[in-house]
């Protein structure tokens, strides 16, 4: 009969780490007597981060003394006390290869559910003074489980842990964990998994996503979008190849479009609607070159490219192709890149952009029109007066050519000489309140970009209202936001070389930062030397299991340390575990 060891809670505190401070609730004790356990956590427990942790389906934690002989033994330890790994019963019994998703089990007065492996991140390395924790703890196959509550009541160290039922398909938690995190992903096991209804919703669309993939690229080496969206099929060629200059039009007074074919002729590769195209600048000088990222705006599937650029007032690299290039120029570019791409379905598309954001959602409605696409299409678009209206003429005839389009246009500050019913619709901006009363259809598929005005403000607006209920997906110009769990304090300023003398070590680019730096040997991981520099980064585990850092490798090679559980996609990089080999661009 498996038993309760200790009921270990603990209240999230501050903690300093790397000379910055994590808020965290992993540090748990063991408390005598019997305590509640409530629907989301025990009495006198806290999670200091509730996107990663706690929760209905996260309220109790459970970590085998099993685990723990284990781990004295592999890491050569004799210093572990009950809640050493963050969990808040410590049991005896109930392994990780045992037990299954669904199962459920009666402790003292309550009744529990099991619905997911722990996931792991870096504060549980920070409370074990080890690291690579994270890590192991996947790669043994030992993670812990998460319980749900079904019925709350009194528990105590030293009740009995009787099973009460079965969980359907009796795939265990070690399974389940190998099943999203190792390499392999068979198809029939994740289509097993999504039977179990215990199953957490998280890991309910982590699975999907992997088994969506299964279904449409079988076979297809595209790293693992259970765990980021970052991950896709490989770039179409490594590092920057030349592409000659063949159009250059002026579609407002700020905006204006390259179009850009093969030096020889033969037609480039294919790049799905709302892709971006990375160019490297050579200014003359010596300067370090300029390596910028901007947005498709053609039809996907032509023989050539067109990108779109906004001339900046102090943009060097929008400055330099505005009034440097010319027809017949070679520039330097890597393979299109992107997961801001037009899904396939029935659902409405809303395509919501503003400013110089039109340039993928444009692509999206070539793509719409060249598959004489019957769905419902919203084209919906603010800009400041007609001058500022890119691709005007060009977006209303391909709205034109499908048989159910609507179009709604906003100026915030109509030109004298624009003609309202004529060149816009509405003056203002554009607003999710706008959507309702322009009669937007509910249950739609709705794409955004714009500027970072517009994106501060109107993703959350639609996603907070029930026209989207399928979710929102964005585009972001420039560096992402960034994700860095349980640091309080942190750093908003403009990005910067490192503070000390400049890195001698190969050059590291930042292209949706603009900013290139030496590499320096005494950093750990492109990761810490992104830090150094402030730019926005996103991260959970730092040691190469939860894919949440990455991001595109656009040209070079990095060296793993350590190597991580599952490789990323073809042509990304796990920025917490790697560093350069020589000089690399990042898609950061």
């Amino acid at each position: 009969m498996a038993k309760l060891l200790a009921v270990n809670v603990g209240l999230p505190q501050d903690v300093p780490w790397q000379g910055r401070t994590v808020h965290t609730g992993v540090w748990k004790h063991p408390v005598t007597g019997p305590r509640m356990v409530r629907r989301l956590n025990i009495d006198g427990d806290g999670q200091g981060d509730l996107v990663g942790h706690g929760g209905e389906q996260r309220a109790v934690l459970v970590y085998q003394i099993d685990s723990y002989r284990y781990w004295q033994r592999q890491l050569g330890r004799d210093d572990f006390g009950y809640g050493q790994f963050g969990e808040n019963f410590t049991v005896d019994g109930l392994p990780d290869d045992e037990v299954c998703i669904g199962d459920r089990y009666r402790i003292g007065e309550a009744l529990f559910e099991v619905t997911q492996p722990r996931v792991t991140c870096y504060r549980v390395g920070l409370r074990m003074g080890e690291p690579r924790m994270a890590a192991l703890l996947v790669s043994h196959h030992r993670p812990g489980f998460y319980l749900r509550v079904l019925t709350e009541g009194l528990v105590e160290a030293g009740d009995e842990i009787v099973k009460v039922a079965a969980g359907p398909e009796g795939m265990t938690v070690a399974e389940i964990d190998d099943l999203l995190y190792l390499p392999g992903h068979p198809r029939g096991q994740l289509a097993r998994s999504l039977r179990i209804p215990a199953l957490s919703p998280g890991w309910q669309t982590s699975l999907r996503a992997l088994l969506d993939q299964a279904d449409t690229a079988p076979g297809q080496p595209a790293g693992n979008p259970g765990l980021t969206s970052a991950a896709g099929p490989p770039p179409a060629w490594d590092g920057f190849r030349p592409l000659e200059v063949t159009r250059i039009d002026a579609e407002s007074t700020s905006v204006f479009s390259l179009t850009l074919a093969a030096p020889d002729g033969s037609p480039l590769p294919f790049a799905p609607a709302g892709q971006f195209l990375t160019v490297k600048l050579r200014p003359d000088g010596g300067a370090p070159p300029l390596v910028r990222s901007y947005s498709m705006s053609g039809p996907p599937g032509a023989a050539r490219y067109r990108i779109s650029v906004k001339q900046e007032p102090h943009g060097a690299a929008s400055s330099h192709l505005r009034t440097r290039v010319r027809v017949g120029d070679v520039l330097d570019f890597a393979a299109p890149r992107g997961s801001f791409t037009l899904k396939s379905g029935d659902n409405p598309v809303l395509l919501v952009s503003a400013g110089i954001g039109a340039t993928p959602v444009l692509a999206m409605l070539h793509a719409l029109v060249a598959e004489r696409s019957t769905r419902e299409v919203w084209w919906l678009y603010g800009a400041r007066d007609g001058r500022e209206h890119p691709f005007a003429q060009e977006s209303h005839a391909l709205l034109s050519r499908l048989a159910n389009a609507h179009e709604r246009i906003c100026y915030s500050r109509p030109a004298p000489g624009d003609r309202e019913g004529v060149d816009y619709g509405t003056a203002g901006r554009l607003s999710v309140d706008l959507l309702g009363r322009f009669g937007v259809p509910r249950g739609a598929d709705a794409y955004l970009c714009g500027p970072p005005g517009f994106m501060r403000e109107f993703p959350a607006a639609l996603a907070a209202s029930d026209l989207a209920p399928a979710g929102v997906r964005t585009e972001i110009f420039g560096a992402g936001p960034p994700l860095t769990p349980g640091l309080t304090g942190v750093s908003t300023r403009p990005v910067h070389p490192p503070a000390g003398p400049p890195g001698t070590g190969p050059a590291v680019a930042f292209a949706r930062s603009g900013l290139t730096v030496g590499w320096d040997p005494s950093y750990s991981s492109l990761l810490e030397l992104a830090e150094a520099c402030d730019v926005p980064t996103r991260w959970s585990c730092r040691t190469g299991v939860c894919h949440t850092c990455e991001s595109g490798l656009l040209s070079g090679g990095v060296a793993y340390s350590p190597e991580p559980v599952e490789p990323p996609a073809a042509g990304n990089v796990l920025i917490c575990c790697s560093r350069p080999r020589g000089d690399v661009v990042l898609d950061l």
